[in-house]
């Protein structure tokens, strides 16, 4: 087996967990999403996951794969396979992830951070092909990110670096799940961009098409300020702002070719990604500025086919590896 052999890829969400079978080239057959329902303890969950995947397999019609590809939102220890304590998983200690998904499926698996996968899986196979540096960012449930240069993985000295959604934009701002303040998660993930609705809507006495909503979701800040809501649209210009703050001082950090944006939120479309992109090019430096803000091609599917992308690279190092043995 080998990178022409397909790869089995599970995305462990706040939200959701999502399992697919990777073909080669990145098609994705098989894919199957359901609630993550995390108030339950984390091996009940990974039992759920792990038979959702060998439910994927049937659906795609593979009875065999060559590597499990894992992609979680962190912190995690990709090299040990171990979730050492996700922001979004609460009492998600030290599992060992990869140990387990190897001993259920009898194959190879690797664990990586969610947005950086799915900055892998982008620059392989999405928007962000051809690309030298590369930066995505996931706005979701959280918010996180992942930088590809010269077609390596950014990872980090320990393996975590690209977290992007703990960039600081309000000095003392917002408490955020990482225990600062003032991150960009704080704000404009789709978890803090319905709580800041709610709280704006228990004390603004003005009229809104968001009091038609309990609870208010993320999804309906955007649908609301698209109609031309005026307390919606409060809520969604502080998030598009706060984020091309953001994205602007990362394309002035890594001045990269191409900065993709995806996750829940960006189902928004044009809505986000118009008045970020306006404002990465108006705050940028030259040349910095020229850098193109664009939607994930990858859609819902983005985690998935990162992580199979991640699965692809072991198995070829593995062969690789027999080789030369």
């Amino acid at each position: 087996m080998s990178r022409t052999t397909p790869v089995l890829a599970l995305d462990i969400g706040g939200t959701k967990l999502a399992t697919a079978v990777i073909l080669p080239d990145g098609t994705t057959v098989g894919f199957l999403s359901e609630p993550t329902r995390k108030e339950r303890p984390a091996d009940e969950v990974l039992r759920s996951l792990f038979d959702q995947g060998s439910r994927s397999m049937a659906a795609a019609g593979v009875d065999v794969v060559s590597a499990v590809g894992i992609s979680c939102g962190g912190p995690l220890d990709a090299a040990a396979g171990v979730l050492t304590g996700p922001l979004h998983l609460p009492g998600w200690i030290d599992v060992p992830i990869v140990a387990m998904a190897q001993e259920y499926y009898g194959v190879p698996a690797v664990l990586e951070n969610d947005a950086t996968a799915a900055a892998l899986g982008e620059y392989r196979y999405g928007a962000a092909q051809g690309a030298e540096i590369a930066l995505y960012l996931t706005i979701s449930t959280g918010i996180g990110g992942g930088a590809v240069i010269g077609g390596e993985l950014h990872r980090g000295a320990a393996g975590n670096g690209g977290e992007f959604g703990h960039i600081t934009v309000q000095r003392g701002g917002r408490e955020c799940l990482c225990g600062r303040r003032g991150c960009l998660e704080a704000y404009a993930s789709g978890t803090s961009i319905a709580r800041r609705a709610a709280e704006l809507l228990a004390d603004d006495p003005r009229d809104s098409a968001l009091r038609r909503y309990d609870p208010v979701r993320a999804e309906h800040v955007s649908q609301c300020a698209a109609d031309g809501d005026a307390v919606a649209q409060e809520i969604w210009d502080e998030t598009t702002a706060l984020i091309g703050q953001a994205v602007t001082d990362l394309v002035n950090v890594f001045e990269p070719d191409i900065v993709v944006l995806g996750g829940g939120v960006t189902r928004s479309g044009a809505l986000l990604l118009d008045p970020v992109a306006d404002l990465v090019r108006r705050g940028a430096m030259a040349p910095a500025a020229t850098a193109g803000v664009v939607l994930a091609a990858l859609g819902d599917q983005v985690g998935v086919v990162g992580a199979a992308a991640l699965a692809f690279d072991l198995t070829y190092d593995l062969d690789l590896l027999k080789e030369t043995s």
